[in-house]
């Protein structure tokens, strides 16, 4: 078990270099706290005015994933960054359950609660794609937009594991972290591996030693599709959709968002980028972040 954890390590650092940190955010940052049913959920806020736009990391990351975005986008934008409940300063709620995807698109609407807010353009990457889409079709009335990077629709997902045997081998590492005392096997320094830059893989390292491995394979356990792989009949998606995906994803194929269109009330716009792995917000960060701001631009008037 533990070769397998190190060669999906391997496969994350293979993603092509990040641009360089923007060294000043965590700085320039606001933090605040959250309480969904006693779970306190960490943010960090940047920008004063505008239209708020929450964003949720997946694994192995936490809020600083979204550095270059929240930078760039911050004079338009609310920009504000989730810590995901087991990660970082995030509260760490023993309990496999505790971890299911209705109850963490619950920690988003806290959030936006807590803000003042009843709406917010909602942005997720890997499984804060999942909860993205979760958050979507459980909360209609307070997405005003959706984003998702490299994670396709759970229907696409479903489909892709019934049928496409790349899929099924690609998502190995997944039934790995389904076993119990898959955590015994991860490190901070391990984790951090895939980021390029220096000095942003000591900021992970320190962000992981703070977090809870048992709590991050939980989301696998409690969430990630086991057989069959039955198709499940989720409400329609009605906001508008921006879909980002890495084409050198080696976990989560980019076939899986053939047909989103047929689970969507509203529009749908897909942007696959060539040259990006898994973490595409940081692989192609400039691209990505010019994306963001043009749908968005076009999408709010702003």
């Amino acid at each position: 078990m533990r070769r397998f954890l190190l060669l999906v390590l391997a496969l994350l650092l293979s993603s092509p270099p990040a641009p360089a940190a923007t060294r000043d955010v965590i700085d320039r940052v606001r933090d605040g706290f959250a309480e969904h049913d006693g779970v306190r959920i960490h943010y960090a806020a940047l920008g004063r005015r505008g239209p708020l736009v929450v964003l949720i990391h997946g694994f192995p990351d936490f809020w600083y994933t979204w550095r270059d975005q929240m930078t760039a986008l911050s004079r338009r934008y609310r920009m504000v960054a989730i810590d995901q409940r087991g990660y970082n300063l995030s509260d760490q709620p023993a309990g496999v359950e505790a971890y299911d995807l209705a109850t963490l698109a619950g920690d988003v609407a806290a959030v936006i609660r807590e803000l003042g807010d009843e709406r917010a353009v909602v942005v997720g990457h890997d499984w804060g794609g999942a909860v993205a889409w979760t958050f979507a079709m459980q909360h209609p009335e307070m997405t005003e937009r959706l984003v998702v990077l490299n994670t396709p629709h759970p229907r696409g997902l479903l489909r892709e594991l019934r049928t496409n045997p790349e899929q099924r081998a690609n998502s190995q590492y997944a039934r790995i972290f389904q076993t119990p005392g898959s955590h015994l096997g991860l490190t901070a320094a391990a984790l951090a591996s895939w980021v390029a830059d220096p000095e942003a893989r000591a900021r992970y390292v320190e962000a992981f030693a703070r977090s809870s491995f048992e709590a991050m394979v939980a989301y696998y356990q409690r969430n990630y599709p086991r057989e069959p792989y039955d198709d499940v009949p989720y409400p329609l998606v009605q906001s508008p959709v921006l879909a980002i995906h890495g084409l050198r994803d080696p976990f989560l194929l980019a076939s899986g968002w053939n047909g989103t269109w047929e689970w969507l009330g509203g529009g749908f716009t897909l942007v696959t980028v060539p040259g990006a792995g898994h973490f595409v917000q940081q692989d192609e960060s400039a691209l990505v972040t010019k994306t963001l701001k043009q749908w968005l631009a076009a999408e709010l008037g702003r």
